[in-house]
């Protein structure tokens, strides 16, 4: 099988420097990233070794951030922050890992936050029931339990 041109004179290591300015990366980005730039698996594994051991490049750091900066600006469900980091390609005992810092107290008051900014928003309607269920769907679409959106909801509206 004939290999693809590289898609420029860049070094991995400078494309992979490129990539990771903007916002910080998990190391499977940056791998798959260097390999629609047609580097080789050797240039790739290298470059991906020199940005760890310079610290640019470290899973666990950027979960770990991750789920701060989640929960700082947009508190969501721990199922909610595992699906998204899923989808940044980290590994499931990072994953983990990370979500050790969420516990259970912690999601329940995420989600009392959550469904007293939706209380609020919707105290002008008149259908208590109808309300309540906005509150529960807008819970519902940021991950939480059935379960714990009902203490949430109950705990908001004392």
């Amino acid at each position: 099988m004939a290999r693809k041109e590289k898609i420029s004179c860049v070094s991995a290591y400078d494309a992979a420097l490129n990539y990771l300015t903007p916002k910080a990366r998990t190391v499977r980005e940056v791998e798959l990233k260097l390999d629609e730039g047609n580097y080789s698996e050797g240039e790739i594994m290298q470059t991906v070794e020199r940005l760890q051991d310079a610290g640019l490049l470290d899973d666990e750091a950027y979960a770990k951030s991750f789920v701060e900066s989640r929960l700082s600006t947009k508190p969501v469900s721990r199922f909610r922050l595992e699906e998204q980091l899923k989808g940044h390609h980290v590994p499931p005992d990072i994953i983990e890992s990370a979500l050790d810092a969420v516990g259970s107290e912690i999601e329940l008051n995420n989600a009392v936050q959550v469904a007293k900014k939706y209380l609020r928003q919707f105290e002008n309607m008149d259908d208590e029931e109808e309300k309540l269920r906005r509150v529960y769907n807008r819970l519902r679409t940021r991950g939480y339990s059935h379960d714990i959106i009902m203490q949430a909801v109950s705990e908001a509206r004392e």
